[in-house]
């Protein structure tokens, strides 16, 4: 029998939690028993999955304690003045002595290594995600836009949403026969838990943290909606065998034969609430007998599909935004964002003008596996249905109803004016660069991501004139249960470039500043090769070992440098994808900003976001900035363009 956080811990919330409900139990080798206080969640693990699961993939270390404390420090020099770093110097020195309480805290995540398949990510989604109280639309949830379908109208709508829940059951069906193949990274083995985990999970709110479930014997329905109108729609045939498409888009139709009216309370708009007020208003609604059945087939269901209804049209130059907006946050109470049940862990979004995207939620979910789930769909769009429609009777797809009193309704309209308040607070800006993509970096022996997060940097001190702490999320699955690391930026090497840039006294054609481009490339390069010996999460480890320990919140903590390294203006994230999508999610903090983008052979999808509230910043303007960067770079390496 495995001890709490043995085994997916990230359906449960943390070690607390996994104890208080008695734990993940791994059976027979290959079922897996979760006790929480909705019911005992099982979950058959694909024979293929189980030698990634279990074997083929190392255990997380615990990185030394000297070695993050000194990138601590190097993170922290193009930040702080000598000053105030000279006095973080000696705090952090102090508290990585022999005999000292980072040792001492050292020995306690050793500890737990042993004991655990994973060190750190259960905490990490435990701190991170679950007890979080953000709303979890813009603050949380990303959503990846896909390249717009050759269709308009709401009948090609319903042809294309068919052939997309085909695609996904497909998925699924791969994954639960072992037919999904092991991932690898440089010829190494990634761990591959998170993929079942994405069917029929959904987060759950609570009072002071969150948790998420995943429910047993795999349902057998998805959940649809349309004109904030919620169905459950079977996609299963009493045999077992999958709904083919045309049979789901029959019961598509069904659907919007009985979803016309456009007056129905916006439900949905509930989950988009801070998570205090929105675990509040949850409770109250499951006081009622049809509304708690209603909610638990939304949150049992394998995943939901959003049919959204037109959206008023919009230049070229603004769409790619629009569109990113719309999977992000359904573009407000006016518009589709009552179509959304943001705790969902998938939802797939399709308009009648042939947008589309995906939404998902963190607590569960990763961008890769989703990446990887996005090109199964796409490369399946591209063939015919082999399979036709069998000559028996359907139920008709069943409506989901809510019985709405006072408070209830009073709880809706508060979301409502909340959400509005977010999505206008709220400026994305995405787009093409097209001038060049990873084959340019790549023709001069420089890392394609490497490349583009020197040239954010830049762009954002050409706005600002300063540096800002910038975290780059990258993935850790090549550990057992890792979920993803901060890197952290800038560094030395990006600081001296970034201030000989613009020097007059060095010539565009001068060697020096390609030198220290280069260096600060192949710089950011080694911070990105860490092999699990990053900073961020084992500093945050070091922080939750104390407090589980007992002790008071180390000083090194509480130290203003600390709260200046961890201030991050910009949020950025890299997702490779083989299509023309980008993914969008807002910024960390109210005067910052979130850059994500995926680099093509000969271009570079963009999206930032920033928030309108803040006067400084201004999601336009970095846009502007970031493409001239780039422009400027490519002259700097090849002067003769």
């Amino acid at each position: 029998m495995a001890g709490p956080c043995e085994f997916w811990t990230s359906i449960c919330s943390w070690c607390d939690s996994a104890a208080k409900y008695g734990g993940p139990v791994l059976l027979t080798g290959r079922r897996v028993l979760f006790p929480n206080r909705l019911g005992c969640v099982h979950f058959q693990v694909p024979q293929r999955l189980d030698a990634c699961f279990f074997s083929s993939v190392p255990s997380q270390p615990v990185p030394p304690l000297a070695q993050t404390l000194q990138g601590y420090l190097k993170a922290l020099e193009p930040l702080l003045p000598p000053q105030e770093l000279s006095h973080t110097r000696r705090m952090v020195q102090e508290f990585g002595r022999s005999g000292g309480l980072g040792p001492q805290l050292q020995e306690g995540l050793e500890r737990r290594a042993m004991l655990t398949k994973n060190w750190i990510s259960p905490s990490w989604v435990q701190w991170a995600y679950l007890e979080s109280r953000q709303p979890l639309p813009v603050h949380s949830s990303p959503a990846i836009s896909l390249p717009r379908r050759d269709y308009n109208g709401w009948r090609s709508q319903l042809v294309f949403a068919s052939k997309l829940i085909a695609a996904v059951l497909d998925f699924k069906a791969k994954i639960n026969t072992g037919q999904l193949p092991v991932e690898h990274m440089r010829g190494k083995p990634l761990c591959m838990e998170l993929y079942p985990l994405l069917f029929s999970s959904c987060r759950i709110p609570g009072p002071k943290h969150d948790y998420v479930t995943h429910h047993r014997r795999s349902p057998t329905h998805i959940t649809v909606v349309r004109n904030y109108q919620f169905f459950q729609l079977e996609v299963y045939n009493s045999d077992g065998s999958r709904l083919t498409e045309s049979q789901i888009h029959s019961q598509l139709l069904r659907i919007r034969s009985q979803s016309w009216k456009t007056d129905k309370e916006p439900m949905g708009i509930l989950t988009s609430e801070h998570r205090h007020t929105w675990g509040q208003a949850y409770n109250r609604l499951l006081t009622d007998k049809l509304n708690r059945e209603s909610v638990r087939m939304i949150e049992t269901g394998l995943f939901s599909l959003c049919l959204d209804s037109p959206v008023m049209r919009i230049s070229d130059e603004k769409y790619a935004s629009r569109k990113a907006a719309q999977v992000l946050h359904g573009g407000g109470t006016f518009s589709n964002s009552g179509n959304r049940w943001f705790d969902k862990t998938l939802q797939f979004v399709v308009g009648e003008d042939g947008s589309w995207g995906l939404l998902y939620e963190q607590a569960t979910a990763e961008g890769p596996p989703i990446a990887t789930l996005l090109h199964h769909i796409l490369d399946y769009c591209e063939k015919p249905d082999p399979k036709r429609a069998p000559l028996v009777p359907l139920p008709m797809p069943k409506k989901l109803y809510f019985h709405i009193d006072r408070e209830i309704k009073r709880d809706i309209e508060h979301a409502k004016q909340n959400l509005d308040i977010l999505i206008n607070d709220l400026d994305v800006n995405v787009f093409n660069f097209k001038r060049f993509g990873k084959e340019l970096p790549k023709q001069h022996r420089l890392s394609p991501h490497s490349f583009i997060q020197v040239a954010m940097q830049l762009a954002y001190y050409r706005v600002h004139n300063e540096v800002c702490a910038t975290c780059d999320m990258v993935s850790q699955r090549m550990f057992r249960g890792g979920r993803t690391e901060f890197v952290r930026s800038p560094i030395n090497q990006t600081l001296r470039f970034i201030l000989a840039f613009d020097d007059a006294s060095l010539s565009v054609r001068n060697c020096t500043k390609v030198q220290l481009f280069r260096e600060a490339v192949d710089a950011y390069s080694e911070l990105i090769a860490f092999k699990g010996h990053g900073i961020d999460r084992h500093l945050l480890g070091l922080k939750l070992q104390a407090i589980e320990e007992g002790y008071s919140i180390p000083k090194v903590f509480m130290d203003t440098a600390y709260g200046v390294a961890t201030h991050w203006k910009l949020r950025t994230g890299q997702v490779p994808a083989n299509t023309d999508s980008v993914m969008c999610f807002g910024p960390l903090v109210p005067d910052g900003y979130a850059i994500c983008y995926n680099p093509q052979a000969d271009h570079v999808h963009f999206s930032i976001t920033a928030f309108n509230c803040c006067e400084e910043t201004n999601a336009e303007k970095l846009a502007l900035t970031l493409k001239d960067t780039l422009c400027r770079l490519q002259e700097l390496l090849q002067p003769t363009v």
